[in-house]
């Protein structure tokens, strides 16, 4: 991790890892930025406790983390969106799959992740060490934040750059599990963990965190059930679906109409447009991440940017592929499904419009959804109790389609898990999950053309399937290996 100096004295939050170490100039290395504090002061005061606690979060929604393009990068690599204006600044190269560890997309998100989880870092420990100038109960919350925001970065990190667990149970090169606060140069060389070793401290961190952290808190920071909903995204990664059903048990009813019954009363909202096209922080989100006019995620990071029409401040990067979920018979033939509403036509072309405010595209970013918690169950009891299987997935179907109902064929033991895969790709659509979600079930991604271009298809963990390891961070860490 490399660190802003003073002369001698060290500052917080210097929080890019590594991404600096060859940039930075000897003169910018020696300038105490006006936004820093030295280490000592940082949690002298309970005001600065929270405000380095905040800071955790404002690393996790950086434009080139969570704030935007985590989340882009995940749904172009599927085969939902095709490239409208081709330009590599916009993930042209993340688009065609012809990535390389030097290409900047690759860079940047290990870097912000990587960011993201040091100031996580030096929040636990300095937390623990200041715990007597806040509650007790401020210090467990405080911590637990950390925590999961850790964890909800790891896990991201292994969606990009990590075969999925299911290739070998996680015996597969993973990620450097850096755990402690990064204060000097001491720590940059670090070997690899495998995919199950990073698996297992993430959810070490998410069930550390889950009884600690505040019952009730407002949807912009994590409270209980975001860090169970979470274990539920996490456990379905790794296929364990009876993990998967216990903890969505601790926050979805037994039957419909489906809620959490502690702590926040998340459930889904009546109408689904009402969680889109700006600050939502309702029942439905577990997590979501604010921006403002003066806190936005940076030039071409943002979403509405990339997906909105122009007419509506949108650049229309990339538009909804016509062979993809759009003109699948489930949800084409479906004119009364209000999720249409959340799509526009220019032209030839159907754009994504979910994310609707112009610049500087200040949408809040959905982290976790309630929707995706009662689909992730759905999928889980496909076997187990097909019953509430069929019932989760009608709630989230007929949320927008309250006609709708589903084919006899389509509820069959042998099709019932496909039909809940495909109400995902309508449900979650443009919210980052359909890279992971192919990944985690051992498919290949296919090819995918437009006028602007083509991308080819990429077989189960073949060549181009993950990301490569970033090339400064080979660079500078000497233990680091590519896959």
């Amino acid at each position: 991790m490399k660190i802003k100096l003073n002369n001698k004295i060290k500052y917080l939050f210097i929080a890019a890892p590594i991404l600096f170490a060859t940039s930075c100039k000897k003169d910018f290395l020696n300038t105490s930025p006006d936004t820093t504090l030295p280490i000592e002061d940082a949690f002298s005061t309970p005001a600065r406790i929270l405000s380095q606690v905040n800071g955790v979060y404002a690393g996790v929604k950086s434009g080139n983390f969570y704030g935007g393009r985590f989340l882009i990068y995940n749904d172009i690599r599927g085969e939902e969106f095709i490239v409208n204006k081709p330009n590599g600044v916009t993930n042209l190269d993340t688009w065609r799959f012809n990535v390389t560890s030097n290409t900047s997309e690759v860079n940047n998100l290990w870097g912000s992740a990587y960011a993201a989880i040091n100031r996580a870092n030096l929040v636990i420990e300095g937390v623990t060490a200041n715990a007597s100038l806040i509650t007790s109960a401020q210090a467990k919350q405080y911590i637990a934040e950390a925590k999961f925001l850790r964890a909800l970065s790891y896990y991201s990190l292994l969606q990009l750059y990590a075969k999925p667990f299911i290739t070998d149970n996680g015996a597969s090169l993973g990620l450097p599990l850096r755990l402690r606060a990064e204060k000097d140069l001491t720590g940059n060389d670090l070997k690899r963990s495998t995919v199950a070793e990073v698996y297992a401290q993430i959810l070490k961190d998410l069930n550390e965190a889950e009884p600690d952290l505040a019952l009730t808190l407002a949807a912009t920071r994590a409270s209980r059930n975001t860090a169970i909903a979470l274990k539920t995204r996490v456990y379905l990664s790794m296929g364990d679906l009876p993990a998967v059903v216990t903890e969505a048990n601790k926050i979805v009813s037994a039957t419909a109409p489906f809620s959490a019954s502690t702590g926040v009363a998340n459930k889904l909202e009546s109408n689904i447009a009402t969680v889109f096209g700006g600050s939502y922080v309702g029942t439905e989100a577990l997590l979501t991440l604010p921006m403002t006019d003066l806190d936005a995620p940076g030039t071409q990071n943002q979403l509405a940017y990339y997906y909105n029409i122009e007419s509506a401040g949108g650049n229309q990067e990339y538009f909804l592929n016509p062979n993809g979920i759009f003109s699948n018979a489930a949800f084409a033939a479906a004119s009364t499904d209000a999720r249409k509403t959340l799509t526009t036509a220019v032209g030839t072309n159907t754009y994504l419009t979910k994310f609707k405010k112009p610049s500087p595209y200040t949408d809040y970013v959905p982290v976790i959804r309630y929707a995706e918690v009662l689909l992730n169950l759905a999928e889980a009891t496909v076997v187990s109790d097909p019953t509430r299987s069929i019932a989760l997935l009608t709630a989230v179907r007929q949320r927008s389609n309250p006609g709708y109902v589903f084919p006899a064929a389509d509820l069959l033991p042998a099709n019932l898990k496909n039909t809940i895969l495909t109400e995902r790709r309508i449900e979650l659509l443009g919210e980052g999950l359909r890279s992971p979600d192919v990944m985690r079930l051992g498919l290949g991604f296919v090819a995918k053309s437009g006028s602007q271009g083509s991308a080819p298809a990429i077989p189960f963990n073949t060549a181009g399937y993950i990301w490569p390891i970033s090339a400064t961070e080979v660079q500078n860490n000497k233990l680091i290996v590519q896959n």
